[in-house]
């Protein structure tokens, strides 16, 4: 098959475009999407991000793999919404550390009025540290987007989760209309868009392809989207499903490439049960894009020290955003903590060579 060349995004994908993308010979398809990534990125710079629950469990959502769910026991406890200067200090801490963006996730169906507008205020004193800020807060409508968009939010997070066809089998309690609403009313307000999904979940091929064909449609494409996956989390239905192939993974992780060529590809949830191998290739089929930190929400990630050991071992580093001015001072840390594992490694190897 020959190779398509690197294009401008495209909104009409059909699904058999994507399965045969999906069917090409696993180097081809990783050189393809290489081609579609050095085009539009730095092949070597990753987005890092920052994840905080400022508002855990007790969910009345039935998402069949979400340990925050009330309608399952999975031995979470629950939280209230977190005090703002907790957030705060959390993402002083974040940008400290290298974050450049800072993620807030709400265990909510929608929010309600009264904690809308302490999120509001969450927003603006995040924004103010310089940090990009993005949230996830369950469905909002035309009036919660836009509120949230003048109080300067960047990005607002709500994940497709997987194909329209077998969505059904993983959430009853929200349809898959209620989530492109969501989306819908977000881009409205002028905010930038973070939407994915979850692989493993026990769906086929053919709905990873229905996935990002969902995702492929929306017009501008998401500016970032995580591919997630599943965490088996005991007490949630899908805790003993079955494991995908990180084959598998890594192609989703392509496809996404190829068929968003603009949008920040996130290796996202499950990085802690990766091999290096596995987030490298990750990285080589155009993954650019981390949450970077010891805790993804209520699941573990890799702790930080072991994401800026991967960083040097790849030759990785930061992403210079261009969107405030205090860019080299956000990235300085991370960049310095890379340069610092770098000694470390150079001096023992020399320890070990005498």
């Amino acid at each position: 098959m020959t190779l398509l060349s690197p294009a401008e995004p495209r909104h009409d994908w059909s699904l058999s475009e994507i399965e045969a993308l999906f069917a090409l010979p696993f180097n081809d398809l990783l050189f393809h999407a290489q081609q579609v990534h050095r085009q539009h990125f730095d092949a070597n710079a990753v987005q890092v991000s920052t994840l905080l629950s400022i508002k855990t469990g007790a969910c009345p959502e039935d998402c069949k793999y979400c340990p925050q769910s009330g309608h399952y026991n999975t031995g979470l406890g629950k939280e209230k919404l977190l005090e703002i200067e907790k957030v705060v200090a959390q993402a002083q801490a974040a940008k400290d550390a290298g974050a450049s963006r800072f993620c807030m996730g709400a265990a909510w169906r929608s929010p309600r009025e009264r904690d809308l507008e302490v999120v509001l205020e969450m927003v603006k004193r995040v924004k103010a540290l310089g940090l990009e800020t993005c949230m996830t807060l369950g469905m909002v409508d035309t009036d919660q987007a836009q509120q949230l968009a003048s109080a300067g939010l960047d990005y607002y997070n709500h994940n497709l989760d997987t194909s329209p066809e077998y969505y059904g089998e993983i959430i009853t309690t929200r349809s898959y209309a209620d989530r492109l609403e969501t989306l819908s009313n977000v881009r409205d307000a002028g905010m930038k868009v973070c939407a994915g999904g979850i692989l493993g979940m026990g769906e086929a091929p053919s709905d990873r392809a229905g996935l990002l064909q969902q995702l492929a449609r929306l017009d501008p494409h998401p500016e970032s989207v995580p591919i997630n996956m599943l965490v088996k989390v005991p007490g949630t239905p899908l805790e003993d499903a079955d494991d995908l192939d990180p084959i598998d993974f890594i192609r989703a992780i392509a496809v996404a490439r190829i068929l968003m060529p603009k949008s920040h590809v996130r290796l996202s949830a499950g990085r802690e049960q990766m091999s290096e191998s596995t987030q490298a290739l990750a990285f080589l089929a155009g993954a650019n894009s981390i949450f970077y930190g010891d805790k993804l929400l209520t699941t573990d990630n890799p702790e930080a020290e072991r994401d800026r050991a991967l960083f040097t071992k790849l030759g990785l580093h930061p992403e210079t955003r261009e969107t405030c001015q205090s860019d080299v001072d956000e990235t300085a840390a991370l960049a310095r903590s890379v340069a610092k594992q770098a000694r470390r490694d150079l001096f023992y190897d020399a320890t070990q060579a005498v």
